[in-house]
């Protein structure tokens, strides 16, 4: 693929993620997956990335999240399914497909990337639970998934989140040294 048929691709994503998503994906949504495209790049680049690896990650970053399109049950799977179809026109080798489908694949949650690529984008993805975005991004991810489970409490929620930022950890050298502390702050604003 050449660099310069990302931007079709890229309004094609854009397009499909707008016309698509439902509308009580309050989380997971086109702005939550254009935060984590712009991350990506920002990490990719801090981590020092060849400008092909950019590219793939970039693409990944576009649709780790579209399987929400057609489910929220293993979305990742889904979304790996229908980048495969979609970038097709593209003529990305098999080889970069499975690199993008293993990027996506690795923002599963419990995250266990098993390369540079995917740890990049798996911190992308997560990269808002140490900074001051943070608690936006999890009342979004609140009202979300109240959709799915209308008994949710505040307080549950509540224990949710501290456990899942006490086991959480970033994979790459750049987050770990510069989003970890300020995860921890908003860890302990939880207590």
């Amino acid at each position: 693929m050449i660099q310069s048929q990302f931007q079709d691709l890229y309004n094609e994503a854009v397009d499909m993620l707008s016309e698509n998503l439902p509308e009580y994906l309050t989380y997971h949504s086109l702005e939550h997956t254009l935060y984590v495209l712009d991350r990506a790049i920002y990490i990719g680049k801090k981590e020092g990335v060849s400008e092909k690896e950019l590219l793939l990650l970039k693409i990944a970053a576009l649709y780790h999240d579209m399987g929400f399109i057609n489910s929220n049950i293993e979305h990742e799977q889904e979304g790996c399914e229908i980048a495969k179809t979609k970038l097709k026109k593209y003529q990305l080798s098999t080889s970069e497909l499975n690199t993008i489908c293993g990027m996506i694949r690795a923002t599963k949650i419990p995250q266990n990337p098993q390369n540079h690529l995917e740890s990049i984008l798996a911190d992308a993805d997560l990269e808002y639970l140490g900074t001051k975005h943070f608690q936006e991004g999890s009342d979004r991810l609140f009202k979300e998934l109240k959709h799915f489970n209308p008994s949710l409490t505040p307080k549950q929620w509540h224990t949710i989140q501290k456990e899942f930022l006490t086991n959480h950890q970033y994979h790459t050298d750049f987050c770990k040294r510069y989003k970890k502390h300020r995860k921890i702050k908003n860890m302990e604003q939880l207590n």
